[in-house]
């Protein structure tokens, strides 16, 4: 991200600063100084800046909040190869950033594919989860199960396209990252709540070397290299810490029945359905989204 982007609107409610986890090199957008640490993490295909209605919020009721860019996206590193990108290694990247800020435990919030390693975080680390926030992500046992039937799968079809060769890159990077940009336009529900600033940002994040590469190999490693297989056999053990899951019931890539179940994977669940909402629920209602998030802290978890 360029120094003008660094002093736009779209990032007042933070300041941005690189810090080392797991050895990479992580950019982070802070705010707040409270002693709980919020960890906010993106989904595809954006970065740390799709939580700038949240951060703010977060920080003037006491959090403490950093959220980076995942590796691979904006400002962090880059590292090459699918199997860096590992749902190994994107957990070991959430210990590392702990580490960093110097706690033993967070609470997660997560999107997209920030809710998946949030998932996958309280299952395997449940000592270092304080409280877990999920906004339309699924569950990977319910998403397991809906990926078996049409309605899911045939939304689906791009992380079978992903597998393939270099062609993902080539589309996605067509016209500046035009593509990039047709994402929000048919997914987000209130288009004019994500700026027409913010879409080109993530335009021209995605089109930087390698940034595309890494994206996609998140998908890539999670099936080409079976990391989703490995977690599987792992099993999927009950989640313990209190858990909101946020979901806008308009989604156009996930199906609503992959919140079916849910009860049977976590203990202490409050479930959130909002109508007006897509899958980037916390940007299509940010007021409501950020408002129900501060409320079940303010019950559940003390600044």
């Amino acid at each position: 991200m360029n120094d003008t982007t660094l002093t736009s609107p779209l990032v007042s409610d933070m300041s941005f600063q690189q810090v080392t986890a797991n050895g990479l090199s992580f950019r982070i957008g802070l705010a707040g100084s409270g002693k709980r640490l919020v960890l906010c993490l993106h989904g595809f295909p954006e970065s740390a800046v799709s939580w700038r209605y949240q951060i703010g919020p977060l920080a003037e009721a006491g959090y403490r909040v950093w959220a980076p860019d995942l590796r691979g996206y904006g400002g962090t590193t880059r590292p090459t190869g699918i199997g860096a990108y590992c749902l190994e290694s994107l957990l070991d990247d959430i210990t590392g950033l702990l580490d960093a800020a110097h706690v033993r435990q967070a609470i997660l919030v997560g999107h997209d594919w920030g809710g998946i390693i949030a998932w996958y975080y309280a299952m395997r680390h449940a000592d270092r989860v304080d409280a877990l926030m999920i906004v339309n992500a699924p569950h990977p046992a319910c998403f397991e199960r809906e990926v078996r039937h049409w309605r899911q799968l045939h939304r689906s079809w791009y992380m079978g396209v992903f597998q393939i060769p270099w062609l993902p890159e080539m589309a996605l990077s067509f016209g500046h990252g035009y593509v990039v940009g047709q994402i929000f336009e048919h997914m987000a529900i209130h288009r004019h709540l994500m700026p027409e600033e913010l879409v080109q940002l993530y335009r021209r994040q995605a089109c930087e070397p390698g940034a595309l590469t890494a994206m996609v190999n998140y998908y890539r490693a999670a099936v080409r290299g079976g990391g989703a297989m490995r977690q599987r056999r792992l099993g999927y053990p009950s989640i313990s810490v209190p858990t909101l899951v946020i979901w806008g019931l308009q989604d156009h890539a996930l199906v609503n029945q992959n919140l079916d179940g849910l009860h049977d994977f976590v203990d202490d669940l409050t479930v959130l359905k909002i109508a007006d909402a897509g899958h980037f629920a916390h940007a299509d209602q940010p007021e409501q989204v950020t408002r129900e998030m501060l409320m079940w802290l303010q019950h559940r978890v003390r600044a």
